[in-house]
């Protein structure tokens, strides 16, 4: 089969897209077909031997995808045939990937493939974000850096599935056009960020700020925070990992909430099985949407994920075996 292969560590540049042999399918592992698979920024890392996953090289890059069962396991819920999305880490940018039946999850008959291999791995970790450890209530109101990202608009859509306001920060008045379009109510620009929050919210600040991005932003996203207000910890693709000087918590009574959806749902069997029932209403409704930006055949896989290095994606990008 045809795959895009990490042989040396030098970033997305370096990949190579060529024949590997099929992968083999474990006892309690299904094979699937793939049709559509998200690029992720944990995709760009490993290239980079920057994730704290480090593979044995060589792998087949891809860490979540979407396509048609060839083979499942007997006594599985899945067969021959199934629409499905899958999570992996690695091995989804390929045109056959196998996992273990736990990380595969039914698609609905009316969610492209393209639109499937987004959702699992930003959805399903913005749920846990918002739900579990924001503990996000109807009528608060979220705060979303690198709102025009992958992380950035599915906490948008989700966090308008919960009843919530949100505000994005963007960095140029076209990504707050398109975070508009996918539902955010407000955006204000990066560059005084925090200035701005205090206006649109009459001074009392937010109740909930995601933060996949770090860096210099860090300190001033605190300060955006209204009283028991929480700050959740996504990310860092700003590159650098801020500190907090803990005097700041007390002053209001914040919270700084790290956000490891992977290490959560790993102790717990089916607890992802259960967070994707949750989430399909929303995807039958139309409310959550992944917007995909561009497209990719699979030759050209490394220059779709050194897309995010440049952090000039809107929504996601897709690769297509």
């Amino acid at each position: 089969m045809r795959a895009v292969q990490v042989k040396r560590l030098d970033g997305p540049e370096a990949v190579e897209v060529g024949e590997v042999a099929d992968p083999v399918r474990g006892e309690q592992d299904v094979l699937v077909e793939v049709r559509a698979a998200g690029v992720n920024f944990p995709d760009l890392l490993l290239t980079k031997d920057m994730y704290q996953y480090k593979p044995e090289v060589p792998f087949v890059l891809g860490g979540e995808f979407a396509g048609v069962v060839r083979e499942a396991p007997a006594g599985s819920e899945f067969a021959p045939g199934d629409r499905v999305a899958a999570t992996s880490t690695v091995g989804g940018f390929a045109e056959l990937a196998a996992v273990p039946a736990q990380n595969l999850y039914p698609l609905p008959d009316g969610v492209s493939f393209a639109a499937g291999a987004c959702i699992p791995m930003n959805y399903l970790t913005m749920i846990f974000a918002l739900v579990t450890r924001a503990q996000l209530a109807e009528g608060e109101t979220v705060l979303v850096q690198g709102a025009a990202g992958g992380i950035g608009t599915a906490s948008i859509q989700l966090a308008k599935a919960l009843g919530a306001r949100v505000i994005s920060v963007v960095s140029t008045p076209e990504k707050a056009e398109f975070t508009a379009s996918v539902g955010s109510d407000e955006s204000v620009l990066a560059d005084g960020f925090k200035d701005a929050v205090r206006d649109l919210t009459g001074g009392k600040g937010v109740d909930v700020v995601v933060d996949p991005v770090g860096g210099d932003r860090f300190t001033d996203s605190l300060r955006c925070l209204a009283p028991l207000g929480r700050l959740l910890v996504i990310g860092f693709t700003a590159g650098d990992i801020p500190t907090v000087k803990v005097n700041r918590l007390l002053l209001n009574n914040i919270d700084v909430r790290g956000v490891g959806w992977g290490a959560y749902a790993l102790r717990r069997p089916g607890y992802t099985r259960a967070q994707w029932d949750e989430l399909v209403p929303h995807l039958e409704s139309g409310v959550v949407d992944p917007p995909i930006s561009a497209t990719f055949p699979l030759e050209r896989a490394g220059e779709a994920v050194a897309m995010l290095g440049a952090r000039s994606v809107l929504g996601k990008v897709v690769v297509e075996p």
